[in-house]
């Protein structure tokens, strides 16, 4: 690679980053509606594979499985592409965001559940001889303590949430990825504006892991101090 080419690619790069900043918002939003929609159907999901009704159980655990076990991708498709087919239809947008809900919920489930049965027993048996009922325990014993476990995991979980939004370009969302492919599509110039892109996520997630690491020791502190 010559001077020549090296300055190109900057300012291709340069040149695409206007219209790639102002996609980074569409990006982060769908990341944090799938975390935020994510988290509570993960926890259900966590108490329904905790549960003591065996057809719950397999039903969560089913669920965990073919999340778990198929492409993102393919699920977006089948949101997308598939449900029309069976008279259910959503717009790119909506489509996009309960595929990574979905995703997103599948995993912290098993990050939950992981966190809950870290919980030594003796606690459970504790809260129930001071009189607490089971959903008090849960409230107050365990989940306070499981939360502090389950933090990195989770931090993890948005950080890759950040990154895996960029397959909903394959839906016709302009997000960050999208807007680099239309930039391209203009200038013909792939190398500068995906490489502006892939800087973007860098920085994002980097960011993330600062505010990870800010609450752990945040939660390190007041683990302490109890």
């Amino acid at each position: 690679m010559n001077t020549e080419q090296l300055q190109s690619i900057l300012q291709s790069a340069w040149h695409a980053l206007p219209t790639l900043l102002a996609a980074t918002p569409v990006t982060l939003g769908f990341a944090l509606a799938a975390m935020v929609l994510g988290l509570p159907l993960g926890f259900a999901v966590a108490l329904a594979r905790l549960s003591r009704l065996g057809w719950l159980r397999t039903l969560s655990g089913l669920f965990v499985s073919f999340i778990r076990g198929t492409p993102l991708l393919v699920q977006i498709f089948v949101i997308y592409y598939g449900l029309p087919s069976l008279g259910i239809q959503f717009s790119p947008v909506v489509g996009g965001v309960i595929a990574l809900t979905l995703n997103a919920a599948a995993y912290l489930s098993e990050t939950i559940r992981a966190a809950i049965l870290s919980i030594p027993p003796g606690q459970r048996e504790a809260a129930t001889s001071l009189g607490l009922s089971g959903a008090q325990t849960m409230r107050l014993i365990i989940l306070p303590q499981a939360a502090r476990v389950a933090l990195p995991s989770l931090s993890n979980t948005l950080i890759g949430l950040v990154k895996d939004t960029s397959l909903v370009s394959v839906i016709t969302v302009v997000e960050l990825l999208r807007s680099a492919q239309l930039v391209i599509a203009r200038t013909f110039e792939p190398f500068g504006p995906y490489l502006a892109a892939a800087l973007i996520y860098w920085l994002v997630s980097s960011l993330l892991e600062v505010v990870q690491r800010a609450l752990e020791r945040r939660f390190s502190r007041g683990a302490a101090r109890n």
